[in-house]
């Protein structure tokens, strides 16, 4: 069931996320984060908007230095067949990476790498709340485990489904062009380790 529910869940991510930059133009995802940069400005003041924001750019110029696109002036052709074929490649890459798909592609993941950094900013405040949960789960675990107490499949799997489509659900939260809450993103971490702490509760252990 676990594993049914883990490629479905996948395999809808995958389709959504390549059809969401062919629905929408890039302006619809600069819009969408012009517009939570303000209302994330407005709930949590100047200085945090500014270091997620600043974050998110940051992420993104990481990922375009790693996979970067190549071009005729990266390397000087040695002779006029080898420079005819660099500005060949160069024409290439130019229709390819600049069409409005692939522009959109890029809009679509600086909106991901803002609300991931949206994420990432509270992730030190949920740290003593995750411990705390999964602490309690393996306590849980361990008291069944010594008095012989059957643990419970089909809660196990229904815990951990829950928190797998619960992060699938996350990673389309990222690219979905439509306003979400600023608690939206911190809350999720939340609820993923109550899941998870359900789950551990409920795993066999013998005694």
């Amino acid at each position: 069931m676990i594993r049914v529910v883990t490629i479905a869940a996948l395999l809808c991510l995958l389709v959504l996320v390549l059809y969401l930059p062919s629905a929408h133009p890039p302006e619809r995802f600069l819009a969408q984060l012009i517009t939570e940069h303000e209302t994330t400005t407005a709930y949590w003041g100047d200085a945090p908007a500014l270091q997620i924001l600043s974050r998110a750019l940051s992420v993104q110029d990481s990922a375009r230095q790693a996979a970067p696109i190549p071009s005729s002036a990266d390397s000087p052709p040695a002779n006029a067949v080898d420079g005819a074929v660099a500005r060949e490649m160069a024409t290439v890459n130019q229709r390819l990476f600049s069409n409005a798909y692939f522009r959109s592609i890029d809009a679509l993941l600086l909106l991901a790498s803002f609300r991931f950094a949206t994420l990432i900013e509270w992730l030190p405040w949920l740290l003593a709340f995750t411990v705390a949960v999964l602490l309690d789960g393996y306590i849980i675990r361990q008291i069944k485990a010594m008095e012989f107490r059957q643990h419970d499949p089909e809660l196990f799997a229904l815990y951990t489904c829950g928190a797998i489509v619960m992060v699938c659900a996350t990673v389309v939260g990222f690219v979905v062009p439509f306003t979400l809450h600023p608690l939206a993103m911190p809350c999720v971490p939340l609820v993923v380790n109550l899941l998870l702490s359900r789950a551990v509760g409920s795993f066999h252990r013998r005694g």
